[in-house]
């Protein structure tokens, strides 16, 4: 039985190695690859962002992978009546199935960590490198098209002789609710900085606009400054919860219970304030709702940072209740045709699983579940499998 188990083993992680490497490498150079090309980055600069872009790749890829090998395996099997062959020497069917649940269960925990690894080190390590060539990435596009656009900044040119931008007109997007900025120049020039994250434009003979009024013209030369990211890595406060390192969300967690602390205070003692003095006007001005509404956004953050653990653990977990539900559904069908096998045990993961999965994070983040309910979808499969696996083992 021991050399049984490890042929099913080497089995299943052959097939899950060898799918998971052609599902990665296609994803990455068909979609990725053909985009960033698309959008003027070189052949360099698309060789530094893959390691960042590698992971991301990975945890998409990796639950569908070991869905398909156990199917493969499984339905192999069950179609040449190895599993029957199996039960009439009087071994439970349960003893062929470990060896998939163990391996779910390893793939399981590196999906967590590839969840976590794409959205933290994976998320800026494509940041950095952007930083890095931006100035390229910018006089790529122009040179090709004559335009370039991003949330940031849009640059249409008439030409670009070397690193000169010819008769420019740029537009650039502010952070707040201010009207945009429109430059027109005779010439510009682009330079970045990469430590500070942000690039400047030398603009010669410029006129700036803002909205639809003309503040001023600048003959000569004039350095405008646009930063190309928020520094938001470090500053758990004001950070993407979805871009948060698991390490360090309880930290973040922390630092928002303050924050709403601080706020709920402040509230009370203005409040407080204002009904001994009999100035209770002030407490129904646009400014006390706008500090109401704040510490709303607040306490919406702090359900996202919440659910985030739960999600990413779920999330990654979905390889082991995949298989859970896949391999003695191939075992109950019988058919040698992998692709139907897969098919008919990936449907009932896409018309239940996923949309459990997103009502229950949905739900979650605005606090109306409990964080731990984005777990529904896996506890749904695993009843399923456990049904199934009762079936196999009864029949």
């Amino acid at each position: 039985m021991r050399l049984f188990t490890r042929y099913l083993t080497f089995e299943l992680a052959k097939i899950f190695l060898a799918t998971l490497t052609s599902l990665t490498l296609f994803m990455l150079v068909v979609g990725v690859v053909q985009e960033a090309h698309d959008q003027g980055l070189s052949f360099m600069t698309i060789l530094k962002i893959l390691p960042y872009l590698l992971p991301n790749a990975l945890r998409f890829a990796v639950p569908g992978t070991i869905l398909f090998a156990a199917c493969s395996v499984y339905g192999r099997m069950s179609s040449f009546n190895e599993i029957l062959a199996v039960k009439s020497l009087g071994i439970s069917p349960l003893a062929v199935l470990w060896p998939a649940y163990i391996l779910a269960f390893v793939t399981s925990l590196m999906a967590v960590w590839f969840n976590d690894l794409a959205v933290s080190w994976g998320t800026y390590g494509v940041k950095r490198v952007l930083i890095e060539s931006a100035e390229e990435i910018i006089y790529s596009v122009l040179r090709t098209n004559g335009q370039y656009s991003s949330d940031k900044i849009s640059i249409n040119v008439s030409r670009v002789e070397g690193q000169m931008m010819i008769e420019p007109m740029i537009l650039i997007h502010p952070h707040d609710n201010s009207p945009p900025v429109t430059v027109l120049a005779k010439s510009a020039e682009l330079r970045s900085d990469h430590e500070a994250g942000e690039f400047v434009i030398y603009l010669t003979d410029s006129n700036i606009e803002y909205g639809d009024n003309v503040v001023f013209s600048h003959p000569g030369t004039l350095p405008h400054v646009i930063p190309l990211f928020e520094n938001s890595e470090t500053d758990l406060s004001v950070a993407r919860t979805s871009q948060i390192a698991l390490r360090n969300i309880q930290s973040a967690i922390t630092t928002q219970r303050k924050i709403i602390k601080n706020f709920r205070q402040s509230l009370a003692a203005d409040a407080a304030y204002g009904m001994l003095t009999g100035e209770l006007s002030d407490l129904a001005t646009q400014a006390w709702q706008d500090r109401f509404d704040t510490i709303g956004h607040h306490i919406h953050r702090l359900h996202r940072l919440r659910t985030e653990p739960y999600r990413r653990w779920a999330n990654g977990f979905s390889c082991l209740f995949f298989v859970f539900v896949g391999a003695p559904l191939a075992i109950r069908m019988r058919n040698s045709d992998l692709m139907t096998t897969f098919g008919v045990c990936f449907l009932p993961i896409l018309v239940l699983y996923y949309p459990l999965l997103a009502l229950a994070v949905g739900r979650a983040k605005c606090g109306a579940l409990p964080p731990y309910s984005v777990w529904l979808g896996n506890i749904i499969l695993c009843v399923i499998g456990l049904a199934l696996m009762q079936r196999v083992l009864r029949h």
